[in-house]
């Protein structure tokens, strides 16, 4: 054959290759969807006997505390032992990857004290790989909640904040490296961050992402207890012809639009329920004025008692893509995911080519109705 004809067909044969390996990519046909599920140690000893380690990817442990500046375990007692024996879920999956989530809705008020210089911002680091080492974890995670606006009340949030939130990431992010080095390994940096359009507008989320392997969209609590409107708390579209209306697939779009790259975006999953008391059967709650809030409980509860016996009739929103229930007698609306809007999701991850989904919070659906949803569809 004439050399030059050999290299020619080599390099085409290559370049065909290299596109079509870049083609499977971009449609995200071999990279595995992530399903990180929240596990809740601030009520003690976990049973990890519950978890179906097969059907996760990660575990996020929530949550770790911040003291002087520092991630700091709160209950160091029994979050050890969580520790422990949520690493001896590796022996079912070695692939699995278990990380601290720092903060959450009730210990993020010391947050903006902690990154204000980037002195505290390195000793903040510092701390949360100190614990991730000392406990053989994979990786950090942080739910801020939330910079620069206000969470719950109480919590210190300043303008300087919108800065700070990039500059942790990147103190986190240097700081993971250069324990990813001495261990020979990557370490990962997540961030649970809130869906909302103000959210996104009090953060860099173009430069955030630079530094993360995944950003986890919380969609859901779009109406939370003291909401003025009982509608849904996570539905994927919106229900009503409002442009406005909190959806997953708005907040996915706002973070597109602000820098995130779909692949590192992470959809969330709501395992349990959000209800309100309503004055009157109008509309059979759905986005009416309530009377005051109520406790829908986890999934599994919902699904095998108010489903069954608890007079709850079940209503599907086919414009949000989203369930409800109705209790005629209480007067009891109930939003949450089920199996048919988990499906839908794990579809719209696919299509979207997002990295994959996430749930809060694995206690409230022990019986894996919705996991196993994600597991056969993801």
């Amino acid at each position: 054959m004439n050399h030059k004809k050999w290299i020619g067909s080599v390099f085409i044969a290559m370049l065909t290759l290299t596109v079509t390996v870049l083609n499977v990519l971009a449609n995200g046909k071999p990279v595995k969807k992530v399903v990180i599920g929240y596990v809740g140690g601030y009520n003690g000893i976990f049973d990890v006997s519950m978890i179906d380690a097969n059907k996760l990817t990660h575990i996020n442990y929530a949550f770790v505390d911040i003291k002087n500046g520092e991630a700091w375990l709160h209950n160091e007692a029994t979050d050890t032992v969580n520790f422990r024996m949520l690493n001896s879920l590796k022996k079912i999956n070695p692939s699995l990857k278990i990380l601290i989530s720092i903060g959450g809705w009730a210990w993020s008020e010391n947050f903006s004290d902690a990154v204000l210089t980037e002195a505290a911002r390195k000793k903040f680091a510092a701390s949360a790989v100190d614990i991730m080492e000392k406990y053989n974890l994979d990786g950090v995670d942080i739910d801020w909640e939330y910079p620069a606006i206000p969470g719950e009340e109480g919590n210190v949030y300043r303008p300087e904040d919108t800065r700070n939130f990039t500059l942790m990431f990147k103190a986190l992010r240097e700081a993971l490296d250069e324990a990813g080095k001495k261990d020979g390994q990557h370490y990962l940096l997540t961030a649970a961050v809130g869906a909302s359009t103000r959210n996104v507008e009090t953060t860099e989320m173009d430069q955030v992402a630079t530094y993360m392997d995944y950003i986890n969209l919380m969609t859901y609590d779009y109406k939370t207890g003291g909401s003025k409107i009982a509608g849904h708390h996570a539905n994927l579209y919106g229900s009503t012809d409002n442009p406005d209306e909190s959806s997953a697939d708005r907040s996915v779009k706002a973070y597109i639009a602000a820098g995130v790259p779909p692949s590192k975006i992470v959809l969330g999953l709501a395992f349990y329920g959000r209800a309100w008391k309503m004055p009157s059967g109008k509309n059979l709650g759905l986005n009416e004025t309530p009377e005051s809030a109520a406790w829908g409980g986890g999934y599994t509860k919902i699904k095998d008692t108010l489903m069954k016996t608890g007079g709850y009739k079940y209503y599907w929103d086919k414009k949000a893509q989203a369930p409800y229930l109705f209790n005629e007698n209480d007067k009891i609306f109930i939003t949450m995911d089920d199996e048919k809007s988990v499906k839908i999701k794990c579809k719209y991850v696919k299509k979207n080519g997002l990295a994959g989904v996430m749930f809060w919070e694995y206690s409230s659906d022990p019986k894996g109705y919705l996991l196993t949803t994600v597991h056969n569809n993801l």
